[in-house]
């Protein structure tokens, strides 16, 4: 899995989540700065250790 850094269409810095096969499996909101959007990579990548599974069947 890897994250991936791009500028939009509007000039706004986004990431995605892509699985080893090459599918998308999130994308995220845009962002003004590349360091805003690097920070969220960051942060996602500390708190999805201690994240929930919440089954909502």
């Amino acid at each position: 899995m890897k994250f991936t850094i791009y500028k939009d269409k509007a000039g706004e810095f986004r990431f995605r989540i892509v699985a080893t096969n090459g599918n998308i499996l999130a994308s995220s909101e845009g962002y003004s700065a590349k360091a805003s959007a690097i920070n969220a990579i960051e942060r996602i990548k500390s708190d999805a250790a201690d994240a929930e599974i919440v089954d909502e069947d």
